[in-house]
């Protein structure tokens, strides 16, 4: 029996598009830009995660912009015409993006009830909020409920991330130039981590091997006296650092968080276009969510 609820989010929650199918997601795409030329995240071959971190390479020009309120209107309408009741539309962090702002906007004017959720993260911060939710819906729980549950989490979940430089950050204005300089005179490598839906430092170390230790033993600690939790790992032009992290060549991460992992394992993805375009090439991420 098909949902009464519509459950709709944005690219950068990263889910596989298998998942997305399967759990019945509608994905709204934001977009990036290279040059003069603006692509769909996630769905223009054109603009892969290896291009864009090429084009920054090159101080090729680029940059993203959300969604217009026209387009969540659209998916709103869509929905409302497939026989959904309500929508539920959960979107990174706000004080990342318009995104948040382009659904409240359409929500008003939609032909259905419609909840736009903030939830403060972004990335599989956002991707498994969606993914609590769907089980609430799956289960026949409320639009509220649902909303609860994947605010639930996204409140409860970790999210940490290595970087090779803050250049891209401060390019994309998700850091200040102060903080940015600082790093580059002082040739550290920062860990990051979202704070209260903001890109924070969550310290600083001198080489990219340390920052790889470290973030291991932060993933840890975050999935301590957590019960079951998932554990996931991204990166942009850095697989093999990734996949050590993850415990997929060197089966550190995954070794030392196995009884909470239960007999999940830890999945290794390239970001999209998107944020891959605020981090730069190199970065890599560790995601904590407990169950």
């Amino acid at each position: 029996m098909p949902r009464t609820v519509a459950l709709v989010t944005d690219s950068t929650a990263l889910l596989p598009a298998e998942t997305v199918a399967e759990r019945d997601i509608v994905v709204v795409p934001l977009q990036v830009v290279l040059g003069s030329r603006a692509y769909d995240d996630g769905r223009d071959a054109e603009a892969s995660a290896a291009t864009v971190a090429d084009a920054l390479r090159r101080w090729t020009p680029v940059s993203t912009s959300r969604p217009t309120p026209a387009v969540f209107a659209e998916v709103y309408e869509a929905a409302a015409r497939e026989g959904a009741e309500e929508v539920l539309s959960i979107h990174l962090s706000g004080a990342l993006s318009g995104t948040y702002e382009s659904a409240q906007l359409a929500a008003r004017e939609a032909p259905l009830p419609v909840r736009a959720l903030d939830t403060r993260q972004l990335g599989m911060g956002v991707g498994y909020a969606v993914l609590t939710a769907a089980d609430v819906l799956d289960r026949g729980g409320s639009a509220e409920e649902a909303a609860g549950a994947a605010l639930a989490r996204a409140d409860a979940t970790t999210s940490l991330f290595y970087v090779d430089t803050l250049e891209y950050l401060r390019r994309g204005g998700r850091i200040g130039a102060a903080a940015a300089l600082l790093g580059s005179a002082l040739a550290v490598k920062p860990l990051l981590q979202i704070v209260d839906g903001t890109v924070a430092t969550r310290e600083k170390v001198r080489t990219s091997a340390r920052a790889l230790s470290r973030l291991e033993e932060l993933a840890v600690a975050a999935a301590a006296g957590a019960g079951q939790v998932d554990v996931w790992v991204a990166h942009l032009a850095n697989r093999e650092r990734a996949e050590l992290l993850a415990g997929h060549l060197g089966e550190r991460l995954g070794e030392r968080l196995g009884e909470r992992l239960g007999e999940r394992l830890v999945p290794v993805c390239e970001v999209g276009p998107v944020i891959g375009a605020h981090v730069g090439p190199g970065m890599v991420a560790a995601v904590v969510s407990p169950r």
